[in-house]
């Protein structure tokens, strides 16, 4: 599938006509030294007239400092709202990421799958929150020439994601965090609904301005779906054409706690060579889930449920080469049909 991506795709597009139009930034960091880490979202749905912000911070402590805001947004033309602002300074090479405004925080994270009894039950501080991101990696993605969604299935028309560092600072009331370590961040636009894939698995980690990687698997209701992403190893992207997750979950089947996968430059099948010649490769992935936070959509009688998992990730080459250290996250949706998540069984 060919893609475009261009220096101006960093900025706002065009508002589509679509009732569902998304235009959304989102950036993670992990500071394993400071036993930080948090992941920050704007989206403009400016046809809905409204946005949605998101600011997450996983504190050393085990607690989550957390808030979600609907602000009222009736233009694409910027990322700033609710007290959360996104500025593109140098196309792929350096953003800016602000907040200042309240958070909850909670001392059980689980407490977020009744968001209006953990916004009632649980204290609010002042936050803020000033990082400087920059790319490490190549950018991964961009928008397809030609459509790749079926009707009513749009995730995003355009979807791009790169590896970055950040510095900066994160205060959580009277708490301070100079915050130095590594992350991800995506930039999509195009209709979307929550409610689109049946359920997905999106890994994501970075150890570093030489390893990380993102790996997705997007299920259907009717068919297997998706499966891809990219290695970045040695400061070389590494596509992806085939994953396989696999999951541990709590004991009341809740949420995931432990996740493995493999991923493969080669589907099932094909040869050993791909990618233009090249030798296939695979790597293992092993996931410690050391912190989450379930969130929640709804829309049309419709649940789900988005957790959020803190991540430590070993990364291992098929080689023999040395194993990696990342951290980051793992992104678990599911529609929840009968209290319980669809793709709980895979």
């Amino acid at each position: 599938m060919d893609v475009r991506l261009e220096p101006k795709d960093e900025y706002l597009h065009e508002l589509g006509p679509e009732p569902t139009f998304n235009e959304s930034m989102y950036f993670n960091v992990i500071d394993p030294d400071c036993r930080v880490g948090a992941f920050f979202r704007l989206g403009n749905r400016a046809n809905e007239g409204r946005g949605e912000m998101t600011c997450c911070v996983y504190l050393p402590d085990g607690r989550v400092a957390f808030m979600f805001r609907r602000p009222e947004v009736t233009a694409n033309d910027a990322f700033d709202a609710a007290g959360m602002t996104f500025d593109v300074i140098t196309p792929f090479e350096e953003l800016r990421v602000r907040y200042s405004g309240s958070v909850v925080v909670l001392i059980d994270p689980m407490a977020m799958a009744d968001p209006k009894t953990a916004f009632t039950e649980n204290p609010s501080v002042t936050a803020s929150v000033d990082l400087v991101f920059r790319g490490t990696s190549v950018p991964f993605g961009g928008e397809p020439t030609e459509s790749h969604e079926r009707p009513g299935e749009e995730f995003a028309r355009g979807h791009y994601e790169q590896l970055v560092g950040a510095r900066g600072t994160i205060t959580v009331g009277d708490e301070r965090f100079d915050i130095d370590g590594y992350g991800l961040r995506d930039h999509s636009w195009g209709p979307r609904t929550w409610q689109a894939p049946w359920y997905y698995r999106w890994l994501v980690g970075c150890g570093g301005p030489d390893v990380g990687f993102m790996a997705s698997r997007i299920a259907r209701r009717d068919s297997d779906g998706t499966r891809g992403g990219f290695v970045w190893w040695d400061g070389e992207m590494h596509l992806l054409r085939h994953v396989e997750v696999h999951t541990d979950w709590t004991d009341d089947g809740g949420v995931h706690r432990h996740v493995t996968a493999t991923l493969h430059t080669q589907r099932p099948g094909e040869s050993a060579q791909s990618g233009g010649g090249r030798p296939g490769r695979s790597w293992t992935l092993d996931g410690e889930v050391l912190n989450l936070i379930p969130l929640r959509n709804r829309r049309e009688g419709l649940v789900t449920r988005i957790s959020e998992g803190l991540t430590r990730w070993t990364l291992t080459p098929d080689d023999g080469g040395e194993a990696r250290i990342a951290h980051g996250l793992s992104e678990y949706l599911d529609q929840i049909i009968d209290g319980q998540p669809v793709g709980i069984d895979e």
